[in-house]
């Protein structure tokens, strides 16, 4: 590990001369407004149009800030967890007759960027804009991002221009939580673009008008687009109107660079050329301290995982393989050694004092010989080896430093006897392959997959990696697990409206995958990212979203 230390270093410090070569052409910003730029880890500027891609970096970057759900985050702590909050709804609650509606009331007063009315009618056409295939403006391209984030959501009715009603397919305590995941853009402005489309089609001309509307994009949010350069930059200045006040942004504007190089963010920090990125190079995090730069972490609700497919004839069949990769992770080795501290060794989805964690029986910890014997048991050796191949990207949301990270893994297992082959793609295209499974030919026939997952909240933590109904197309269940007692226990949560016995079923629930093994568990982000000593005022969250609004960037 040391030489790997030693060859990181000489290639981290070639590739900081050669980002700075590349990262000094990018253009300087006029100093009579106050700007801040970002350097993201994405490949590409996350979708602009609504919902956006590139995974939850893509709703931190171009959904929340743009945008606005019925219900949000609170993003104001460092301390305690974030927890969610009234958004463009102001109060919610289920049929007490009939659990599968809800009634929400909505904000008066707030206005999309275009100046057009948010109201019932407008939450009704963004439900529709993913779920109703029939409707002029349905958009195939956001269902998969969106519909799989709240599968039991079936229609919304309005009530009045401030009451919509919700209706699930069935009882489901956890949909206000999804619906942090809709954003509400502008009908109005949609429409302007459509009556002016041209296109063989209704078809056609709504795709169309979905194209003009991501370069030209109305919402609700703290911040509204200004120029839009794909693949290259996306500029957001300040909503003076948002109907938050407290939350008009400090700062002009903002500037989105995608840079999916840990290094290359590196050198574009410390020469100056953006003023935040995420996820720094660990090896440079001493340079970065030592320059003066602020370097801020903290524990988030995030996965860095292996999922494995349980599709006939995977190798993760077998519990004891499951459990010997479990226990064949040195984490802290992981942490001080090739990361420099900026992670949480993971022993689950939920660490010891989380409500979701209850009690599991099988303790993930490092023991070599422990998984060197299930391995035997299960009929391998020095002398026989598993080989399993896994799909990861090169950089990408949440994925921290994914290159490195497997290849430590790769050595790891390799003393318990297992031929771990890895392949590498890119970081949307992994994501896209997500929400296909292992059976589909993108997988290339790997059995795990190296995708993070946010664990905000019930569903997305648990929910769509271990029920059954869950597998591909639907949502997440990548490796098409197929426990009926997950399934039993996913109900059970699901249709519990009491907050603590629901807590209890997840609690349940989560404790059960641990003992199952059900994931290769080896580390919780605490989503690094390094900033010059002029950005003030900014809150790092336990959360995988911030809020940029109270940022501002001293002279």
């Amino acid at each position: 590990m040391l030489h790997m230390r030693n060859e990181t270093s000489k290639k981290t410090a070639t590739a900081w001369l050669l980002a700075t070569a590349l990262v000094v052409g990018l253009p300087q910003l006029a100093s009579a407004e106050t700007v801040l730029r970002i350097g993201m880890t994405a490949a590409d500027i996350p979708r602009t149009l609504g919902q956006p891609d590139q995974g939850f970096e893509g709703n931190r970057f171009t959904g929340l800030t743009m945008y606005d759900g019925l219900t949000m985050w609170d993003l104001s702590s460092a301390d305690k967890a974030s927890v969610m909050i009234p958004g463009l709804a102001t109060e919610w609650k289920v049929d007490e007759a009939d659990k599968k509606k809800w009634t929400f009331k909505l904000r008066p007063g707030v206005k999309f960027h275009d100046g057009s009315d948010f109201n019932a009618d407008a939450v009704v056409w963004n439900v529709e804009k993913v779920l109703k295939q029939d409707a002029p403006h349905f958009d195939a391209s956001q269902v998969g991002v969106t519909a799989s984030r709240m599968p039991t959501l079936a229609s919304a009715r309005k009530i009045d221009d401030l009451t919509v009603e919700l209706t699930t397919k069935e009882p489901d305590s956890f949909l206000p939580i999804n619906l942090t995941n809709l954003f509400m853009a502008s009908p109005a402005k949609w429409q302007a673009f459509y009556d002016k489309a041209e296109g063989a089609d209704a078809k056609a001309k709504s795709q169309a008008a979905w194209a003009a509307f991501a370069r030209d994009a109305s919402g609700t949010g703290p911040w509204k687009m200004s120029k839009f350069t794909p693949r290259e930059r996306l500029e957001l200045v300040k909503n003076d109107g948002y109907w938050d006040k407290a939350r008009v942004p400090k700062v002009d504007k903002m500037v989105l660079l995608p840079m999916p190089e840990a290094n290359a963010r590196t050198a574009a920090l410390l020469s100056g050329q953006v003023d935040w990125v995420e996820a720094p190079a660990p090896d440079a995090v001493k340079e970065i301290k030592q320059r003066g730069f602020q370097l801020k972490a903290n524990e988030s609700p995030h996965v860095w995982p292996w999922q494995f497919s349980r599709i006939e004839g995977s190798p993760w069949n077998d519990i004891r393989v499951r459990k010997a990769a479990n226990l064949c992770i040195d984490r802290e080795g992981l942490k001080e050694g090739l990361l420099a501290g900026l992670m949480v060794p993971a022993t689950g989805t939920f660490e010891a004092g989380h409500p979701w964690r209850g009690k599991p029986t099988f303790e993930i910890k490092y023991d070599l010989k422990a998984a060197q014997k299930l391995m035997q048991e299960a009929g391998y050796g020095p002398s026989k080896k598993l080989t399993v191949k896994t799909q990861t990207s090169a950089s990408g949301s949440g994925q921290m430093q994914p290159l490195p990270m497997n290849e430590y893994l790769q050595q790891a297992l390799a003393e318990c006897y297992f031929d771990v082959q890895l392949d590498v793609i890119e970081w949307n295209t992994l994501f896209t392959n997500w929400r296909r499974g292992a059976k589909d030919p993108t997988a290339n026939g790997a059995n795990a997959t190296n995708v993070t997952y946010a664990a905000m909240d019930p569903f997305f933590a648990l929910v769509r990696f271990l029920q059954s109904s869950m597998a591909p197309p639907v949502s997440n269940n990548w490796g098409f697990i197929n426990n009926p007692k997950f399934d039993e226990l996913v109900t059970k949560a699901r249709q519990t409206f009491d907050p603590a016995a629901r807590d209890a079923a997840l609690a349940e629930l989560h404790a059960a995958s641990v003992d199952d093994a059900a994931f290769l568990y080896v580390a919780h982000d605490v989503s690094p990212r390094a900033m010059s000593q002029k950005v003030k005022g900014f809150v790092q969250p336990k959360s995988w979203f911030v809020d940029f609004s109270p940022v501002t960037m001293a002279p």
